[in-house]
């Protein structure tokens, strides 16, 4: 029997954050910890996070989901990256899938290849040599080891924290309800002590997680944590977010729509199509950017649009003492790329593995915080990248293309753009398929790359890249549409 002391753990705040801590902690540490959440029914959340990567699959793993309870709970559709429509110029479209592009070799990676047989004519499209892509493109998914598809999920956020919430306290979660109206700090340490709510109630913890938003309560008010602000590289500082009914079959891809002054999203889901604008307010009104998206969504409006504003940038320190604070506490990166969740999700894995069982030290907590900050600026960087390249004409675009980026995006384009060399470094979140598709996808073309492929005769190369894509094309004609896959498996409810 285990008579180990269990460490007392509370979780300020709900929402996914709140409700993927509770679940990870109470499923993987089990008789270790004793988990609280404290949450208010009467605080809204931000919520709009319906899109994902893959990692979440690993992460669900961990928590014990089946994929298809999941999906049916939460009116989940499936994901195979993202279209971005409009973002190098009015008219362009190219899609960040999330398979691998094309065969890599020891020496170099696929694009060598690539651009070698495109400089002789003989290669398609990039998309021809990725197989999420020709399946995203075609309307085709499937699961399975059969299909072996890189993928994530679209899924509606309030029926994911009902779910969430649901297994926990099914699980023996204590859940307490009420407004924090103070936190206690031990006099001599600066440590959190407890959570006194407006009830009176007091709740005492060992270790306490901050997911209250963007007020950072804990991390930020409590605990004077100060804020790096990235808004002179990412301008994006308000959203509005809509719900639509569905005119159309779900599509397996996210649409990353761009406008004058930042872009829109469209996210279809089983039972709706969740939509917003990201735009920055210097350069588009919120009169301007309500009438944009309402005029621009197809199907009935479900909701009225929900006004977010946010400041990109990140928590100087997201451990602090005995305080470790999640999702948009620690910071937050606009929904572009969809790494919201993730970051919450990796950020928790990290809190399991360095759990300070014997209290929080500055080791442990200079350990997280590193290793948080280069994975945060890992995404900034990969989300500059969209702003940052392009041939747009209005003012805002061309602040951001003629800004200046930070050293370690300057230095990774001027690689590529002089020699095509990719990479994915040390806790970076983004694999060298990904800025590839991107990179390309942005219209930044390479002046050399490496000359391996010329060891091949041109017509042997154009053959091998023929092959492949029409070895891709046969495997992706087995898989069914995607809207029959999901309307088979959300049927199969009995």
């Amino acid at each position: 029997m285990n008579t180990l002391p269990k460490t007392r753990v509370v979780i300020a705040g709900g929402g996914t954050a709140g409700w993927l801590a509770a679940a990870l902690l109470t499923r993987q540490l089990g008789q270790l910890v004793d988990v609280t959440l404290v949450e208010s029914d009467e605080i809204g959340t931000v919520g709009v996070g319906e899109a994902t990567i893959p990692t979440i699959r690993g992460f669900h793993a961990l928590l014990g989901l089946d994929e298809d309870d999941f999906v049916r709970a939460t009116g989940a559709t499936f994901k195979l990256g993202i279209a971005f429509e409009g973002w190098t110029r009015p008219g362009s479209r190219y899609l960040h899938s999330f398979g691998d592009v094309g065969k890599s070799t020891w020496m170099g990676d696929f694009q060598h290849f690539w651009l070698a047989a495109r400089a002789d004519g003989n290669a398609g499209p990039l998309e021809d040599y990725c197989y999420e892509a020709q399946a995203a493109e075609a309307g085709r998914f499937a699961t399975g080891t059969k299909a072996q598809l890189n993928y994530a999920y679209h899924f509606d956020a309030g029926r994911y924290v009902g779910y969430l919430r649901g297994r926990c306290e099914a699980a023996g979660l204590r859940r307490v309800e009420g407004r924090i109206a103070r936190v206690e700090q031990n006099a001599e340490s600066g440590d959190l002590v407890a959570l006194m709510l407006e009830s009176g109630e007091r709740v005492e913890g060992d270790l306490f997680l901050d997911c209250t938003g963007f007020r950072a309560l804990l991390i930020g008010e409590t605990l004077g944590v100060g804020y790096e602000d990235w808004s002179h590289w990412l301008p994006m500082n308000r959203a509005l977010a809509v719900q639509t009914a569905a005119v159309g079959p779900a599509l397996p891809y996210t649409r990353a729509i761009a406008h004058e002054a930042g872009w829109q999203w469209r996210i279809p889901l089983q039972h709706r199509v969740g939509n917003g604008i990201v735009y920055a307010a210097e350069h588009l009104s919120d009169d301007a950017a309500r009438a944009l998206l309402i005029g621009s969504v197809a199907g009935n409006t479900l909701t009225e649009p929900r006004p977010i504003r946010f400041t990109t940038g990140r928590r100087k320190r997201a451990w602090e003492k005995n305080c470790v604070a999640l999702s948009l506490s620690s910071g937050f990166i606009e929904p572009l790329e969809s790494t919201s969740i993730h970051l919450m999700m990796i950020a928790l894995t990290r809190l399991l593995q360095l759990f300070p069982f014997g209290g929080a030290t500055a080791a442990v907590a200079d350990r997280f915080n590193a290793m948080a900050q280069r994975e945060m600026e890992g995404v900034r960087d990969f989300v500059i990248l969209h702003y940052h390249l392009n041939a747009r004409d209005e003012p805002f675009w061309r602040q951001c293309r003629e800004m200046s980026i930070p050293d370690t995006l300057a230095a990774r384009l001027a690689l590529f753009a002089e020699e095509a060399q990719a990479y994915q470094g040390a806790d970076e979140l983004f694999r060298v398929s990904s800025w590839l598709q991107v990179m390309l996808g942005q219209g930044l073309t390479p002046h050399r790359h490496h000359l391996m492929a010329r060891m091949m005769p041109p017509g042997q190369l154009a053959e091998a890249l023929r092959n492949l894509s029409h070895g891709i094309a046969a495997r992706v004609a087995t898989l069914p549409p995607h809207q029959q896959f999901v309307d088979t498996l959300a049927g199969a409810r009995t």
